[in-house]
């Protein structure tokens, strides 16, 4: 039940080097490994880039995740995010077959219910090895099908950036038609938070350094001109959300600055709303005060991505509404280090992908 990537053969992967930059990633081989009875090989066939990643790369996730390293003090593989085929599976495997689209779940223990320690300890490209790599050996309990609509490419854009998107907004927010989402920037995150507002038949508010990309979100997901904000043109951007919104607010904010945005973001929704605090994009001192939260009795929610039990959910949703992830350019394997490059410049509108 095996296909070219066997038990004893090797695999091309990427691996940090010994010092934490873009540049010192490291193309090698690893061997490819024996299959557990519950366990299931897949051929990686694209990853995507998220803002965690390039912070695992740069080092900045060092005090947590042991520096460079797995537990085991090998070169850590990066990245939390692919989609692939799978191409051998253990004697007791239930859940796949052969030829099955999957992508791994980002906390590969989280299944459902509640995050805790342990569970944060099983995040790929982080604790441990992630999907940068030519075929990797995933728990059946770790993987869910890609939409049958979605190429690999867009498939590997799910596991983080949607996932969290889901979970802010429609797991924990419970956002429903009729409600003004805002969220910040034109990552994978929040072009994902556009897609399910609009599928929910909310309200979207949306902010960008760049009037190009604020007309894309226009024209490509129909979001009105006026609630189309350029922050670094209008610096006060969160009286201007006030102001589109008759004084009221915001009910849901997709908060992904973090301390270089909070104060305003907290200003900019309503009370009784609601804040997914799930980035750290901006950086700067904070004039942050939580008595703005107390007296507006806003819930300040942190969102680390979500569980399988929440993935598969999108994943209909997904389906039913035909969703299309926003792949904003790919890249071959060879040129890992070129797509970090890229994503770092925040040229990006969407995701990053790397094509195997």
């Amino acid at each position: 039940m095996t296909t070219s990537v066997k038990s004893g053969s090797k695999v091309k992967v990427v691996e940090l080097g010994k010092e934490p930059a873009i540049d010192k990633l490291k193309s090698t081989e690893r061997e490819a490994g024996a299959l557990k009875r519950h366990e299931v090989r897949v051929a990686i066939k694209a990853v995507s880039l998220n803002y965690r990643d390039l912070l695992v790369v740069k080092g900045h996730y060092a005090k947590l995740y042991e520096g460079a390293t797995t537990p085991g003090g090998t070169p850590l593989i990066p990245c939390s995010d692919g989609a692939g085929e799978v191409v051998e599976i253990g004697e007791d495997v239930s859940r796949f077959k052969i030829g099955d689209r999957v992508a791994g779940i980002f906390m590969q223990g989280w299944i459902g219910g509640e995050i805790n320690a342990e569970i944060g300890r099983t995040a790929l490209g982080g604790s441990i090895d992630g999907v940068l790599r030519e075929s990797v050996i995933f728990e059946q309990e770790g993987l869910v099908h890609v939409p049958e609509h979605l190429s690999y490419e867009e498939g590997s854009t799910l596991p983080c950036a949607a996932v969290t998107a889901w979970n802010g907004m429609i797991y924990t927010g419970k956002i429903k038609a009729g409600d003004t989402v805002l969220t910040l920037g034109t990552g994978g995150v929040s072009i994902f938070a556009v897609q399910f507002a609009k599928m929910m038949g909310a309200r979207v508010i949306v902010t960008s350094s760049s009037d190009e990309k604020l007309a894309r979100l226009q024209k490509e997901f129909g979001v009105n001109k006026n609630d189309c904000i350029n922050y670094k043109n209008n610096p006060e951007w969160d009286k201007q959300v006030l102001s589109l919104t008759g004084k009221r607010g915001a009910d849901h904010t997709v908060e992904l600055g973090g301390a270089g945005t909070m104060s305003k973001s907290v200003n900019a929704t309503r009370v009784g709303g609601h804040i997914s605090v799930i980035g750290v994009l901006a950086s700067g001192e904070s004039d942050f005060n939580p008595i703005n939260v107390l007296m507006k009795t806003i819930r300040l929610q942190g969102i680390y991505v979500g569980s399988r039990e929440m993935f598969e959910d999108m994943n209909r949703a997904i389906s039913q509404h035909k969703l299309k992830p926003v792949v904003d350019k790919v890249f071959k394997f060879e040129d890992a280090i070129k797509a970090f490059q890229y994503m770092e410049s925040q040229a990006h509108f969407g995701k990053v992908v790397i094509k195997l």
